[in-house]
This record gives structure tokens, sequence and C-alpha cells, in this order.
């Protein structure tokens, strides 16, 4: 019940004064309901306890039930090569993460062709290989949709197994994947693309403050005070860069820089997002903050995974009927009428409302008032008047991003939608049909868990 200063009625004793429970209304004949202590969650003092408080008021399941663990625990750890899967482990590959990752959806390989072309490959967890339909596993990882991340851990979709060690990309380990590969001409162009299941093994592990150093300095070896510590009061140490991972990284920018450029060209449209990282103690309590801003090394990856995204939605339109889409529609008018009013006050001439590309002058719009500062409330206006992302079957395309065609699938260890879009194309690759009647619905729930 969300209502506040309720007093329940209890009649059993398992709870004692200064708990916090999780009560079931039983009857509400009087003034005071009559509950029933379906959970003990502990101390109303402790901090741990206050945080699975919070969990429990927006059903975030933070453990997994004797019948999931047990399933998980029975899961063959060696991958091997099945049917239908690519040993790639011999390309140059290599992840690049936040420096507190605890799991790695995704890689990226590097390969130089005989005619000077590049070939990418955006290597993303094969997680569909080890949770099955019809599963507990599957239907737990459906309930909860996507994994929760909090100030100082993550409700995860799957358990601890699969997330953080067999579907996790850890370097220097054989993993399964499903795979994009893409060729890139002399001058970026994409050539020829493909889809298949591989056999990876990562060569390295980066963190975004590592790449975005080679980016910057142009230098193979990064200092001690930017590589990953081992642990949070340990300093890092000096890594020394091999000269094919240091040539991999500057190419894949290169591509990454021309990648975004097309996009501008076509109308996404781009915040200048920042990120509020919370450190916090010991027990759980924020002791600090640390403000963290989008780099190339950021963008490097984001172009690659939005790429492999927009080629695995277009592959499943062009294959099927069935899909699981991400989808943007238009902007609310109203809002943006709103914007217009405002901004015309601040001097500001930008006309949102029934412009020829609505794209091009929300992102003129943001470019214009970059550094000033009214920026922040312009940025949160333009954001309210947008459309909200969900998942659907029914393709209507993504608005924010300009895309035809756009598919969750790089990140299947924390988003059910990617799980089932790993699915779909697997039966496309196995020519195979797929078909789901109960699709959209499922789309929906995914779509409700997100927004909680």
């Amino acid at each position: 019940i969300r209502k506040q200063n309720v007093r329940f009625i209890i009649e059993d004793r398992q709870a004692k004064k200064e708990d916090l429970v999780v009560v079931r209304l039983k009857d509400w004949k009087y003034e005071d309901p009559e509950g029933e202590v379906l959970k003990v969650i502990g101390k109303s003092t402790d901090s741990e306890a206050q945080t699975h408080a919070i969990l429990e008021e927006f059903s975030l399941p933070y453990v997994f039930s004797y019948k999931v663990e047990q399933e998980t625990s029975s899961i063959k750890k060696e991958p091997d090569l099945e049917k239908y899967r690519e040993d790639q482990t011999s390309k140059l590959t290599f992840t690049i993460d936040p420096e507190d990752a605890k799991d790695f959806d995704d890689a990226l390989s590097f390969k130089k062709l005989e005619d000077s072309s590049l070939e990418v490959g955006v290597h993303i967890a094969d997680v569909s290989h080890y949770v099955k339909t019809k599963t507990e596993l599957d239907k737990e990882a459906f309930f909860r949709a996507t994994s929760v991340y909090l100030a100082d851990r993550v409700v995860p979709m799957l358990p601890e197994k699969l997330s953080n060690d067999l579907c996790s990309l850890n370097p220097r380990e054989k993993k399964n994947v499903f795979s994009v590969f893409f060729v890139f001409s002399k001058n970026h162009k994409i050539s020829n693309k493909r889809f298949c299941k591989s056999l990876i093994i990562s060569n390295e592990r980066f963190s975004y403050e590592e790449a975005q150093h080679i980016i910057e300095s142009k230098e193979k070896t990064i200092p001690a005070e930017k590589t990953i510590p081992a642990e949070k009061t340990i300093l890092g140490k000096e890594k020394k860069v091999n000269q094919n991972l240091f040539e991999a990284i500057k190419q894949l920018y290169s591509i990454s820089k021309s990648l975004k450029k097309e996009r501008e060209e076509k109308g996404s449209i781009f915040f200048n997002k920042e990120e509020i990282r919370f450190d916090v103690d010991k027990k759980g309590n924020p002791v600090g903050y640390k403000i963290k801003k989008q780099k190339e090394a950021n963008f490097l990856i984001e172009e690659f995974m939005l790429l492999a995204n927009k080629a695995v939605a277009t592959k499943i339109k062009e294959h099927t009927r069935t899909g699981v889409y991400r989808v943007h529609d238009l902007p609310d008018e109203k809002k943006l009428v709103e914007i217009e009013r405002f901004i015309k006050n601040l001097g500001y001439n930008n006309r949102l409302v029934n412009a020829k590309n609505i794209n091009k002058e929300i992102n003129n719009l943001l470019k214009s008032c970059e550094g000033k500062p009214e920026k922040n409330v312009i940025d949160m206006m333009v954001i309210r008047a947008m459309s909200k992302a969900k998942y659907s079957s029914q393709n209507i395309g993504h608005f924010g991003l300009k895309f035809e065609n756009y598919s969750h699938f790089t990140s299947p260890i924390r988003r059910y939608p990617d799980l089932m879009v790993h699915r779909i194309l697997f039966s496309i690759l196995k020519k195979e049909k797929f078909h789901d009647k109960d699709i959209e619905e499922k789309c929906l729930h995914c779509s409700q868990r997100e927004e909680l």
C-alpha cells in the first residue's frame, strides 16, 4: 500500500520492534488494517536492511530461488565448437569498459585484410547458449527483465555464475559469443557485413580511462595512475600496450569518428551527457561523488554498439515478421511549443514546431546553448519533450537516433530484450521459422520493468 503512516495490526510475534518487514494486507474492516508478516528484512537501523527495503518496495528481487540456483550450477562451464560456431580465437580482441565493471557484455576484434580494408568484429556474450527457453532460469530472467544498478551494488538479471563468469568476456578466457563482422574500406565505408556465433579469447581488458590515454597521448605506455587498480586502496601498475593493440585502438577510434559524423549528418540527436558516480563506504553510506563526462573512448564503443544494433535490426526486418525493436516516437508537440516560448525569452530563435528537419533543429539548439548558464535547463526541457523509448514488435523506427531499424542486441547479460533478439537472429541464421504469439506482451513487460 503506497500510503504513509498506516499502522497495521499484526497478530504473530515473529517481528520485533524496529524491524523492517514486508506485510500482506489481510483485512481492513476498521480504522487500522490487519496484516500478516511475510518477511523480516532486518533492523531499521541497519543500512543493508534499508537497502533491501527499497528493493522490496520496487519489487526488485535480490536473491534467486533454489530452482534457479540449481539450474545454474548444472550448466557446463567449458565452451566448445558446436555447429554454427566459428573459431575466432586467433583474432586480436579486447574489451573497453568502466574501471569498476564486473561483467563484460561486449568485445571488439580488429584485423587488417590483404586489400587494405579493415575487418571489425563486434562480439556479444552468447547468453542464449546458456539460458534456454522455458527453464526456471529463463522465467526468472524474463520476470526481472533488466539488471538494476545502485550506488553500491547491482541487482542482476542473471545469477553471478553467468553474469560475472560464464557469459562475461573476461580476458584470456575462451568465451561463446554472437558476432557481427563489418568490413570497412579505406574511406571507412562498410563494404560487407555478416553474422555468426563465435568462440573468442579477449587478449586484453581496457578501462575507458586507459583507452582514452592511448587516444589522447598516442603513447603505448599507460601510467599507473590511469590503469585499473587491483583493489580500490591500491594504485594500479604501469601498463605497456603492444603495437597491435595500440594500432587497433587508433584505427577503431578513427572509424568511430566517421560513424559519429555520419550519424550527425543524418540527424541523430546528441546530448553532452554527464554521469554521476557515488563513492560509498563499507556500510554502503555515500561519502562522495564523481562527475564523469563521456570522452572519445566512450564514443568509440558507443558507435560500434549502435552500428551492431542497427545491423541486427535490419537483418531481422529483412528475414522475418517477428522482431523485438527498440523504438522511439516523435516528441510531444505541446512541449516543443513550451520550449520555443521559453528559449525566445533567452534570445534564441530556434524553430522546433513544424520544422522541416526537427532533429537538425534540436541539435542546433543543444549546440548553441553549450557552455551557457541555461544549458542544463534547456537540456532537461528537450529530454522531457521526447517520447520514452520502448520495446515493441511493431517497428516505427528510432526518432532520437534517426534509425529506420534499431534493436537492442549488445547487452544480453543485463537486458532480456537483447536475449530475445539473439534467439530471433539465430533462428534466421539456421533458416528456421521463429514465432512467438506473446512477443508484444513480452516487449510491454520489459518496457515496464525498465521504467521502475
